[in-house]
């Protein structure tokens, strides 16, 4: 037993302040290294590296799950379930106040050099434009033919050069709209287009209509022409509003909805709503959340929000919250207040922008419903309408965070609505530019293993910069400190050996 000591204090002995320098260094680094990797992993995945692996792989092995249990069977039931629920409201969707290419978006590119596009919504953008603009009968009519290749081009130059290649065959709707859309540098010019495309347009869907019953040929040609239509007859009404003809703009979606009133996937009734707010007819805008806000409907940030907006507006201008605290609620201060909660639990991202506590930038072409990407596409266009009625930002600064002590735990239940989907962070970074912080809800907690990590590197980096300048002291705390270590492995060495016989303990250290 005293060689084992005798060895174990010279080895201690022997050891110089270099030794545990580099020692605490290289921890230091190593610790470092795994901080980096697992933040970095954290920010792109969501989760723990660390964690990932050891429920991944580990846990399998040491007998985590428990295949047979019916328990698990039916909670992993409960989870399929949930997925698809969770797929089935990261839809993205259209947005129905896109702006257009050519006149706003490029524009910004050429004062900022930044994309405010990413490739991700441009290629949804590609592939509504073939569903909605073409059909499998192009080929019998040579501008067509010729449109349906363009939409497929990714060099916006090759699309333009077609588009004009197709005019000079005949009038074709498809080709006034791109140019519209991405070659016009104004909305005057982009109007004029649109105003050409409806000409066209209205020709091609006055024949088909005659011919949609002659068999599924014409009919696809037909519901082609009405999407062809459709659309340019929005962009107008667009061009209207942006131009500040918003009383026209009003009438032509009015118009719009009446003449074509199932095709509901253009959502034309938020572009109306947003227009009918910049008019301050506020009597109109109930009157469309009354058809529209309705349970069997699917829900946007412009309904809730909106319809949010009218009930603070009866409140808001003479709303205190020290006044609240003392006498308590009103009842239409208390359904105010619900609407706003009912809102925030929609899509929680809103209230940052309206309040102006986060930046905007440009809307998507495609949003995500309660995601970042719908949020920004909502304030973008009504934050004026929200600072225009007094007292109604101050209302929604009082009062928003309240939802959040409603629903503790947005991702397994909800209040309202079904529970806040999982993934909607993934799908707005790839709706949004590089350049934006993507809002995420709810805040994820660093995980254990980071924070573990990191109070590892920062505790080895003081021992070897203390190391480096106390070398001496630090011998000696190391060397008290790994006594201390040892002291419980040489108390039971000592028992060991005087429970056993002399002879057997010198057989076993010889081995």
């Amino acid at each position: 037993m005293f060689g084992t000591e005798s060895s174990l204090s010279m080895f201690l002995n022997t050891l110089t302040p270099k030794f545990y320098v580099a020692l605490t260094g290289t921890s230091s680094l190593i610790s470092g290294l795994i901080l980096i990797f697992e933040w970095w992993y954290f920010r792109k995945y969501g989760t723990s590296f660390i964690e990932q692996v050891s429920v991944s792989h580990l846990r399998p092995l040491l007998g985590g799950v428990d295949n047979s249990s019916p328990t698990n069977s039916n909670s992993s039931n409960g989870d399929a379930d949930s997925n698809r629920q969770s797929v089935s409201e990261c839809k993205v969707w259209r947005n129905p106040l896109n702006l257009f290419r050519g006149a706003e978006y490029n524009r910004y590119t050429w004062v900022t050099g930044r994309e405010p596009l990413t490739y991700y919504d441009m290629n949804l953008s590609a592939q509504d434009h073939q569903t909605f603009f073409t059909c499998d009968s192009d080929h019998l009519r040579p501008a067509d033919a010729i449109m349906q290749k363009a939409w497929r081009e990714r060099n916006p130059q090759a699309r333009i050069s077609a588009a004009h290649e197709a005019l000079e065959l005949e009038d074709c709707a498809t080709a006034y709209i791109l140019l519209a859309e991405e070659e016009a540098t104004t909305i005057v010019e982009a109007e004029k287009l649109f105003k050409q495309a409806v000409k066209a347009g209205e020709g091609c869907y006055r024949r088909s209509q005659q011919l949609q019953h002659h068999g599924a040929q014409y009919e696809a040609q037909h519901r082609r022409d009405t999407n062809v239509l459709v659309y340019i007859k929005r962009r107008l009404a667009m061009c209207s509003r942006k131009l500040g003809r918003t009383r026209e703009a009003v009438k032509m979606m009015r118009d719009l909805m009446k003449e074509f009133p199932l095709l509901s996937m253009f959502n034309i009734h938020e572009n109306l709503l947003e227009s009918l707010l910049e008019l301050q007819n506020y009597a109109d805008v109930q009157a469309v959340l009354a058809k529209y806000d309705d349970i069997s409907l699917p829900k946007s940030a412009t309904i809730c929000y909106t319809a949010a907006l009218l009930k603070a507006r009866a409140v808001s201008d003479k709303f205190s919250p020290e006044a609240a605290s003392r006498r308590g609620l009103s009842t239409a201060e208390m359904n105010a207040v619900e609407a706003i909660h009912r809102a925030v639990e929609f899509n929680p991202h809103v209230p940052k922008y309206l309040l102006e506590m986060k930046s905007l930038i440009l809307p998507p072409e495609h949003i995500l419903k309660r995601g970042d990407s719908e949020a920004i596409a909502y304030a973008f266009f009504h934050l004026q309408h929200w600072k225009r009625v007094e007292g109604a930002l101050n209302l929604l600064h009082c009062t928003w965070e309240g939802t959040f002590r409603m629903i503790p735990y947005p991702l397994e239940k909800g209040h309202l609505f079904y529970p806040y989907p999982i993934c909607t962070e993934t799908a707005d970074r790839e709706l949004l530019p590089m350049f934006h912080e993507v809002s995420v809800y709810p805040k994820k907690e660093l995980p254990f293993f980071i924070l573990f990590t990191a109070g590892l590197c920062s505790f080895t980096a003081m021992l070897a910069l203390l190391t480096h300048q106390f070398p001496e002291l630090m011998g000696v705390f190391a060397k008290a400190f790994l006594s201390t270590l040892f002291a419980p492995l040489n108390f039971i060495m000592e028992k060991v050996e005087s429970i056993l016989p002399s002879s057997l303990w010198h057989q076993l250290t010889r081995i």
